[in-house]
Parts: structure tokens; sequence; C-alpha cells
């Protein structure tokens, strides 16, 4: 897995002050993406052990509410195994702390993935720039949901995240 950046202190990408992991690598090419860079899947840095410890250093921080994955898309194809690895050693780690998970997948696509007994919170969709509205909170357009996990999952119905 390819990672491009570690965001610290984050408010924009989910509840509270959050890390934010920028992973490498994207099929879905949304017109309007704001961060088109990380689409190629050989970009960026390899995730190695110093961004992990980097991660685990702000996880640590009790100030530091939980991480978000966002890209590229971190369930692109290549990323899938690493990503589940990642997230289920981060609620090992830190159980209390949130995980949210950009992806441009739907979550009839990805509702069976392993990562999501890991995950708190997905923002599912590719961004669609006709329905992009800067009024909404943590998506970028219309189309995309805010789903809490773990209560989709036990009651097999999509439920959206209370903000």
């Amino acid at each position: 897995m390819r990672y491009h950046n570690i965001t610290k202190d984050d408010m924009l990408n989910g509840d509270g002050l959050r890390v934010v992991l920028w992973v490498a690598g994207c099929s879905h090419g949304c017109p309007g993406c704001h961060n088109p860079v990380t689409w190629d899947i050989h970009g960026g840095l390899p995730f190695d052990k110093a961004a992990e410890e980097e991660l685990e250093e702000q996880l640590d921080k009790d100030y530091i509410s939980g991480i978000t994955y966002s890209g590229g898309d971190p369930l692109h194809a290549a990323n899938r195994v690493e990503m589940t690895a990642l997230a289920k050693w981060l609620r090992e780690k830190f159980p209390d702390k949130s995980q949210w998970l950009y992806t441009g997948y739907c979550w009839e696509e990805i509702q069976d993935e392993e990562i999501l007994a890991y995950i708190d919170v997905v923002v599912d969709g590719r961004f669609e720039e006709a329905l992009k509205d800067t009024q909404l909170h943590w998506k970028g357009s219309s189309n995309q949901r805010v789903i809490d996990v773990r209560r989709s999952l036990e009651e097999d119905k999509i439920i959206l995240h209370n903000s």
C-alpha cells in the first residue's frame, strides 16, 4: 500500500479532531475530484513502519477522536488487504478511537468486506460534480451517504450517521 500524506488535527473529514491517512490509488476517476493526485496506485510513498508509528503517535493523543481513511480510495483492490490489517490493528490498539472511511464504492458493493468490522462510519459513493454542495456535512455531493456501519450491519439496512 502507498499513501500521500498523514494530516494531523483535521476537523473536516469526520467527527471531532482527527488524523487522516490519504491512501494512493483510485479507479473511479470522478470529474471534479478534490484530490486527483492520489489516483495513481504507484504514487506517493510506501506505507512503512515510520508511517505506522506516526499514526500511532497521533492517535495516542487524548484529544484526537480517531482516524479517517481517504485518498484516492482506501478500498481500491490493491489496498484492501493492507487497509483491513491496518484498521484491525488500530481498532485493537485504540478501541475508543473512531475510524471513518471514504470510498467511491457504494455500500451495496462493500457491505460484506471484512474491513467494516473495524470501521465506525463509511462515506460512500462516487463524487458527482453535478450534485456538489458545499453546505453538506462530511461529503462533497448529495448522492453520497454518511453511514453508521455498526448499526447498518446489525439491522441489515443502511442507517445514516447522525451528526
